[in-house]
């Protein structure tokens, strides 16, 4: 349930009306918005009297929500959220490139691959310490000495470091040290995790899974905000379909539903959305033109021999001119806004 109480009330009525909303069974939730201030009303909406809420002169309307997701509804927070991440901003007017290896496997690869990134424009370093891998026998990542040697490649470069966590055990380092926490495909509906995640206030990067529909994505999402973690970006990075020419199939359609229902920043990965080096460019530019919020794509110095997904990763001279394609497509969006 959303109250909209009109632009310019006296704050001292806004409160008086709030201790009223509280003596319901729900949670409130705050948001000042450039027309209203918004109230929004998550739990046991049904024993709410909107009669009595209207009935204060402050109060403009009281809609009910048929959606499932209410913290992450565009009708509760109408503005989009910006998320600061560094210089970079994710869900305002800049678009935001996070690049990097999928997996760190030393120093000497992840510094010269952060460098290389960090010359052709990148605004985050990506980089997997923990790698969930559908084999067993595959390599797992380096664990801890990964996540140190990604906080160097920080240290030298500036670049903040995007990476993904796995365990609860896990959340009061990455919460010290990561500057955008991915929760992974794998992991979307990973309830306890998501839980955790919520209640620490570090920007959550929450991955699409490969059978989850745009709802179970902003459900999950709803996990993390309800614990009081409002920064989370939405990252579309493909389906599981009966299409296997492609690792998966990219939904550059959910971009617009996404920005349509939710105020979240949205971005794509368009590495895992083709699992193919020479689909990632166009891939890239279509999600521009899509409207997305950033891009978080795959590079490596010396893919052929990647210990992760080195058929999908650019080389370092690839990426620099997707960051130039990047810009000219921002540039000609820019005549029609």
């Amino acid at each position: 349930m959303i109250v909209k109480v009109r632009a310019g009330s006296p704050e001292e009525e806004i409160q008086k009306l709030l201790e009223i909303i509280e003596r319901w069974p729900v949670k409130v939730h705050r948001s000042d918005g450039i027309e209203h201030v918004l109230l929004g009303l998550v739990g046991d909406t049904n024993s709410v009297d909107p009669t009595m809420i209207l009935s204060h002169d402050i109060v403009e309307d009281v809609v009910r929500i048929a959606e499932p997701y209410k913290q992450a509804n565009r009708r509760f927070h109408e503005q989009d959220t910006v998320i600061r991440i560094g210089d970079a901003e994710i869900g305002g007017t800049d678009f935001v490139t996070i690049a990097g290896p999928c997996a760190v496997e030393s120093r000497e690869q992840i510094m010269t691959i952060a460098k290389a990134v960090k010359a052709a424009g990148a605004d985050m370093l990506r980089g997997g310490a923990y790698k969930p891998r559908t084999s067993p026998y595959s390599f797992q990542g380096l664990g801890d000495e990964g996540l140190d040697l990604l906080m160097e490649a920080k240290a030298e470069t500036a670049l903040p470091i995007v990476t993904e966590i796995m365990s609860v055990n896990d959340v009061d380092r990455f919460a010290k040290d990561v500057d955008l926490i991915q929760v992974g495909a794998r992991n979307m509906q990973n309830f306890t995790l998501l839980k955790e995640l919520g209640h620490i206030r570090k920007p959550i990067l929450l991955k699409r899974g490969q059978s989850a529909t745009i709802e179970d994505l902003l459900m999950s999402a709803e996990y993390i905000m309800d614990g009081g973690n409002t920064e989370v970006v939405l990252c579309e990075r493909g389906l599981r379909t009966f299409e296997n020419y492609s690792r998966n199939t990219l939904d550059l359609g959910a971009v617009p539903i996404i920005k349509k229902l939710s105020h979240l920043p949205v971005i794509v990965d368009p590495s895992h959305g083709s699992g193919k080096r020479f689909m990632v460019d166009p891939l890239a530019l279509a999600a521009v033109a899509a409207g997305a919020h950033g891009i978080i794509v795959e590079v490596h110095n010396d893919p052929e021999l990647a210990l992760s997904d080195g058929q999908q990763s650019l080389y370092p001279e690839q990426f620099a001119v997707l960051v130039e394609k990047v810009k000219a497509v921002q540039d000609a969006l820019r005549k029609y806004r």
